[in-house]
C-alpha cells in the first residue's frame, strides 16, 4: 500500500491495494492488510482508501518507518519501470491474532512476492499462509527485490499463481525447463508446485490459464491505452471474482483480460471498474 510518483503527479498504488480496490469495486467483500506511516502520506491514502469504500482497519500505523513510496516511469510504448523505496512502513507489518482470524476466516489469502523482501513482513506472510483456506500468489519479480529460495517457497505454499510471461521464463530458467511453449509449460509448472491453477499475462495478447488440467486463453482486447499500471491487478482480480461466482475458466479469464483493457484505458491503476463495465466489452468485441 503505498503511492507511485508518476511523471503526472503521485497515484495510490501497490499491487494488493490495486487487486484490493478492484475485487471490491467488482463486489467481492475484501480486507486489506498492509501498513503505512503515522504522516500525511499515510493519512491521504487511508482517506483514498474510504473514498473507495475499502475495508482497512487492518492496516496498521507505523510510527517509525514512512509510508511506502515507488518511482514509477512510463516510457513512449506505455511500458513502466519502477524504483521501490526500501525500509518503508509495508516492510514492518506486525503479525497479530487480528490478521490471524481474519485469515483464517477468509475465502482466501492474496499475496505477493515484493511482501517477502524484508524480515518483518515476510515472517508475518509465513505465518498467515499456514492458516489460509485458499492462496493466491501474485508474482512480482522487480529486482533486486527478491530471491529465488523465497519465491520458490511461496510457490509451493500457493493454490493460484499469477505472473507474466518474463517471470514465468525466469522461473522456468531456475528449474531448468524451457517456457516457450505454454501448453507444455504451465501444466509443468502447476504440477512442480502442486497448483491448482496457473495464469500467465501477456500484455496486449491477453491471458492462458491452466486450471482443472486444461489450458485455456483469450487474446486482448483492443483499446487505446492510456498507460498499463495496474492491468494485472485488475485481471487478477476479475479471475478472482469469476472463480468465487463459479463461473466456467473459459468465462471468468475473457471478463479478466478485460478488466485488464479496461484499466489500460485509463491513468493510474484503480479507475472505476464495474461488472457492467466488463460486460459491456466482452459483449461487444470479438477475441
Amino acid at each position: 500500500m503505498l503511492w507511485d510518483m508518476l511523471p503526472t503527479g503521485k497515484q495510490p498504488g501497490g499491487a494488493p491495494f490495486n487487486v484490493a480496490v478492484h475485487l471490491h469495486q467488482l463486489g467481492v467483500p475484501v480486507q486489506l492488510i498492509s501498513r503505512v506511516g503515522d504522516d500525511e502520506l499515510g493519512t491521504e491514502l487511508l482517506a483514498f482508501s474510504a473514498i473507495k469504500g475499502l475495508d482497512t482497519h487492518l492496516v496498521q500505523r507505523s510510527a517509525t518507518h514512512l509510508t511506502g513510496v515507488v518511482k514509477a516511469n512510463v516510457d513512449q510504448r506505455q511500458e513502466v519501470s519502477f524504483k521501490i523505496l526500501k525500509s518503508v512502513a509495508w516492510d514492518y507489518i506486525q503479525h497479530t491474532d487480528e490478521l490471524r482470524a481474519a485469515v483464517a476466516g477468509s475465502r482466501g489469502l492474496v499475496y505477493g512476492s515484493l511482501a517477502a523482501r524484508s524480515l518483518t513482513t515476510r515472517e508475518t506472510l509465513y505465518r498467515l499462509l499456514q492458516i489460509a483456506p485458499f492462496k493466491v500468489f501474485d508474482v512480482n519479480l522487480r529486482a533486486p527485490h527478491y530471491s529465488r529460495e523465497v519465491v520458490k517457497y511461496l510457490l509451493r505454499q500457493a493454490d493460484l499463481v499469477k505472473l507474466n510471461e518474463p517471470e514465468l521464463t525466469e522461473i522456468m530458467g531456475w528449474l531448468g525447463q524451457p517456457a516457450t511453449d505454454l501448453v507444455t509449460a504451465l501444466p509443468w509448472l502447476a504440477g512442480r508446485f502442486g497448483l491448482q491453477a496457473v495464469c500467465v499475462t501477456r500484455g496486449a495478447a491477453g491471458a492462458a490459464l491452466w486450471t482443472d488440467s486444461q489450458l485455456f486463453t483469450c487474446s486482448g482486447f483492443p483499446v487505446p491505452v492510456q498507460d498499463t499500471i495496474g492491468c494485472g491487478d485488475a485481471l487478477l482480480a476479475a479471475l478472482l471474482a469469476g472463480r468465487l461466482a463459479g463461473l466456467p475458466p473459459a468465462t471468468y479469464l475473457r471478463r479478466a483480460c478485460a478488466a485488464g483493457a479496461l484499466v489500460a484505458m485509463h491513468q493510474g491503476a484503480m479507475p472505476p471498474l464495474s461488472p457492467a463495465d466488463i460486460d459491456a466489452l466482452t459483449s461487444s468485441t470479438l477475441t
